[in-house]
């Protein structure tokens, strides 16, 4: 049950509309406190429209946008205070070095001392480029002095619009392990748009899909998951046997050898329950591991085959 205490922000039949075209059609979500939200869509399904309603940079053709329990549009300059965001790519300056862009955004605000400064700089690790130019940062740094800017005021929450976009494996390793510690230890709720569906799956605690500007799913990643097709690889000391097992399961659907391992498909959260049916079959599991890439299919599935972007 949704702990109506604990929300911080919510969509009420959220629509914008350039000219005849609706961009975003009666958006419904709900983001609580800690949540760690993913928002995905197709390529024009609105996303990025909605996080610019979220940060107030467009106004709503209609409908209601409330964080925090005040209206954004009736309480902004209250309300944004406790807001950080990067939409799009951050604004930096590239010859001002890292610390200097961090000092005069500072000022911008007027309410952020020296020791956050340092404080936002150890958050976002970037302790050893600080004092160098931003023109000589990689992408990956580039979007940590983003992060670091936009933790300046102590947001309660944080609305990052592809925050791992361009990224090479290690960037994305380091800003996904920043956010995580950014929900879990400093306690910021954290929303998050995305093109990358293993990267939702394997930071976001919720995620709601949307397609052609309406909402289509949203819920819990391990729920919306346990109730879509899932699949594992199994090594075992006696393939043959240990199918012949798993073909008389009803919630295995699909069972076949390749490389002398078992991959499964099956439904729910009955992994536990294929383990159990082969250790009661006398089988040696050696390893039994789900597949990630479960978030993409279901994805492709819900918005009839639509590609991400």
């Amino acid at each position: 049950m949704l702990n109506l205490d604990n929300i911080v922000l919510t969509t009420e039949n959220l629509t914008k509309k350039f000219k005849k075209k609706t961009v975003v059609d009666n958006l419904n979500i709900s983001i609580q406190q800690g949540d760690i939200f993913g928002f995905l869509g197709p390529n024009g399904a609105g996303k990025t429209t909605t996080i610019r309603m979220l940060v107030g940079l467009i106004k709503p053709t209609s409908g209601k946008i409330t964080i925090f329990g005040k209206d954004l549009q009736q309480d902004f300059t209250e309300v944004i205070k406790d807001i950080g965001a990067i939409v799009e790519n951050p604004e930096l300056y590239p010859f001002y070095t890292g610390r200097q862009n961090l000092i005069h955004f500072a000022k911008l605000s007027g309410e952020v001392d020296k020791n956050r400064i340092e404080e936002v700089i150890r958050l976002v690790r970037l302790e050893n480029r600080i004092d160098t130019k931003v023109k000589t940062y990689s992408l990956g740094m580039r979007q940590r002095l983003g992060l670091a800017q936009a933790l300046l005021n102590r947001p309660k929450l944080l609305i990052l619009d592809e925050p791992t976009n361009g990224l090479d494996p290690q960037g994305m390793k380091e800003v996904r392990e920043i956010i995580s510690h950014l929900a879990r230890e400093e306690k910021i709720t954290i929303f998050i748009s995305s093109h990358l569906l293993h990267e939702i799956e394997q930071l976001c605690n919720k995620v709601a899909i949307i397609s052609n500007g309406k909402l289509v799913v949203q819920g819990k990643v391990e729920e919306l998951l346990s109730k879509d097709q899932q699949r594992a690889n199994i090594e075992v000391d006696n393939v043959s046997k240990a199918m012949e097992i798993l073909n008389t399961l009803p919630f295995v659907q699909e069972v076949k050898s390749v490389d002398n391992k078992i991959k499964v498909k099956f439904v729910g959260d009955s992994l536990g329950k294929i383990n159990k049916h082969l250790v009661l079959g006398d089988i040696e599991v050696k390893s039994l591991v789900k597949e990630n890439g479960q978030l993409e299919e279901f994805f492709l599935n819900l918005t009839g085959g639509d590609q991400i972007a």
